[in-house]
């Protein structure tokens, strides 16, 4: 039987695993911050209808600069957004390895500020861009002095920024991001997959775009909006940017059927949003039962908590989910993260978690 060894694949692909969280077959799965609550009916209906209306005419390409999908994102962005100032893709991660093919490649480097997303480094591996991790504090926190003195240092061609931060929860004060700004050489990717999910008063990248032609800031339907099936993620910036993505982007790579769906959804984004105050009270329900059981919690103002296990994660996490609760080891020592779904799960999820005590 071929094995990867016995192909002349890339060296610095060699020993190295696939991204993926295991899809396991049990009660409660919380360990992809999927959202929890399915599509309301009205919504199917919707999508379907949309999606019926592009079947006849498949042997077509599809809009190849989803003009029409661009403008109903602006539209739902609000700040005095173009559709000019919008791209979309098959999910953020496409957008961000676009961002990638661009700005970075063989010769460039990327930073980012660890633990962080985890794909953020595969991506850079996969376009040939050098990955420069840099640790955050031991509270997770990031402050403006700290990433201001490490893009001085290692002067990177990108720079990854999360708010808020996967897998820690945490946002960021745009005054980190505004003198990362005032210092990065080249690109500065602002990672805002969660913003719906934040907490009263944090504030987007978004009020930052204006002035800041190497700002970029991406975003995705697959969480607050329900939508991860549909794979839909997009960025946010000037217009120069939008332009030098497509200069990388695969033809037609953006379906007719996802872009019809993510039209539908975007129309109905009050109904699907409805879920999001559920969600961040489900959270915050999470956050404040842990920290009075005595365990160490992450601040959060996404739609998942990483709370501490003690020494040995990995024990922990096969516990829980001997309890029927898959969470998610992210290959922090002594954490373990968690999504918050209904309220049914956290029910469960706590209920595990006395296992642990």
């Amino acid at each position: 039987m071929t094995t990867l060894d016995d192909l002349p694949i890339r060296d610095d692909l060699r020993g190295r695993s696939p991204y993926g969280a295991p899809q396991l077959d049990v009660a409660v799965r919380l360990n992809t911050n999927e959202n929890s609550y399915a599509v309301p009916e009205p919504v199917v209906e919707a999508i379907g209808k949309a999606l019926a209306a592009e079947l006849r005419d498949l042997n077509r390409y599809p809009d190849r600069e989803a003009v029409a999908l661009r403008a109903d994102l602006a539209g739902y962005l609000g700040h005095g957004i173009t559709a000019e100032q919008v791209w979309a893709a098959n999910g953020s991660n496409e957008i961000q390895q676009q961002l990638l093919q661009a700005f970075g490649g063989p010769g460039r480097s990327a930073l980012g500020f660890v633990p962080a997303y985890s794909m953020h480094p595969l991506l850079s591996l996969g376009t040939g861009t050098r990955w420069v991790p840099v640790q955050r504090g031991v509270d997770f926190g990031l402050t403006a002095d700290e990433a201001v003195a490490q893009v001085r240092a290692h002067r990177p061609d990108v720079v990854f920024l999360c708010s808020p931060n996967n897998p820690t929860g945490t946002a960021l004060d745009p005054a980190v991001v505004a003198a990362v700004l005032d210092v990065a050489p080249g690109m500065v990717v602002l990672d805002e997959a969660y913003a719906e999910f934040a907490r009263p008063g944090t504030a987007s990248a978004l009020s930052l775009l204006s002035g800041h032609p190497r700002l970029v800031v991406t975003r995705t339907m697959s969480k607050a909006f329900g939508f991860a099936g549909g794979r839909l993620g997009y960025l946010v910036a000037d217009p120069a940017v939008v332009a030098a993505v497509q200069l990388v982007r695969l033809p037609y790579h953006l379906s007719a059927l996802t872009q019809a769906a993510a039209r539908a959804a975007l129309a109905h984004r009050d109904v699907l949003l409805g879920t999001v105050d559920a969600i961040k009270e489900q959270r915050d329900r999470i956050v404040t039962t842990l920290r009075a059981r005595g365990h160490r919690v992450a601040d959060s103002d996404a739609n998942f908590v990483l709370f501490a296990v003690g020494d040995d994660q990995s024990a922990a996490w096969r516990t829980l989910l001997d309890a029927g609760v898959l969470v998610r080891d992210v290959g922090l020592p002594g954490w373990l993260r968690v999504t918050a779904g209904t309220p049914a799960e956290t029910d469960a999820f706590l209920t595990a978690m006395e296992k642990l005590s």
